[in-house]
């Protein structure tokens, strides 16, 4: 299947910053052609609009890093999948590790928005991952199953779901696991995916400190369709070589 390589911007960079990133970006896609992924790019949502008008004609896709469930309403400081849809965005991020732990997200919620997005249309992409105290205690594969069974959206399916899984305690912190590691969790994924009639064309990304230099490693890994990039995905040039090192 074809990888999708999405940058998560988290909470960073300002309208001009992001106008030049976007706009770097979309340069590199016009001239330079397919990496051979497709290319996403999910920044705050208060420059949503910006980075859409930067990515114009450019064949790279824009997302959001969340979504409230409900479709309007009395929700301050939230934003609707419905919203979202209205500003040009083709996916959401969901149940993030750091929207789970800082906002004490459950699986239910995630559920709820994912669902939410489904109904507008976009693709959730479903976070799901263990801390490190859940990977010392050998709980790694059955917390990601629990967070599955309990996240993934009704009618999910390959067209309107990606899966990410990111170790917690590889976000940011520079440390990534072994490439047996991330094998057997991924591996894990396809197979609790099995569930859904087409989960085998559903993409599973890879997300915890990928860089530059060890993309081509990890993108090799069976059962890795793509990467979840935070870090690297803020400076062109770093993105830019995780896209190419899908080939």
């Amino acid at each position: 299947m074809r990888p999708l390589i999405a940058g998560n911007w988290k909470m960073n960079k300002f309208s001009s910053d992001a106008a030049l990133l976007a706009g770097g970006l979309a340069e590199r896609r016009r001239g330079q052609g397919d990496p051979g992924c497709d290319i996403l790019l999910c920044p705050p949502s208060i420059l949503l609009s910006g980075v859409a008008a930067a990515l114009a004609d450019s064949a790279i896709a824009l997302g959001a890093q969340d979504c409230h469930p409900a479709e309007s309403g009395a929700h301050t400081g939230d934003i609707s999948a419905a919203l979202l849809a209205d500003a040009g965005c083709a996916y959401v991020i969901v149940g993030h590790s750091e929207r789970r732990t800082d906002h004490g997200e459950t699986d239910a919620l995630v559920k709820a928005k994912a669902e939410a997005a489904l109904r507008h249309g976009l693709v959730a992409i479903v976070c799901v991952g263990e801390t490190l105290d859940q990977r010392d205690g050998g709980r790694a594969l059955d917390v990601v199953s629990r967070q599955i069974e309990g996240s993934l959206p009704d009618g999910a399916g390959a067209g309107n779901i990606v899966v990410a899984y990111e170790p917690v305690w590889a976000i940011g912190t520079g440390r990534t696991p072994t490439p047996d590691q991330i094998a057997e969790v991924h591996a894990h994924i396809r197979g609790a995916l099995g569930m859904l009639d087409d989960g085998a064309g559903v993409r599973v990304l890879y997300g915890g400190s990928m860089k530059p230099d060890n993309a081509r490693e990890i993108l090799a890994i069976a059962h890795v369709n793509g990467g979840l990039i935070g870090g690297a995905s803020l400076a062109v040039d770093d993105f830019w070589s995780i896209c190419e090192a899908v080939a």
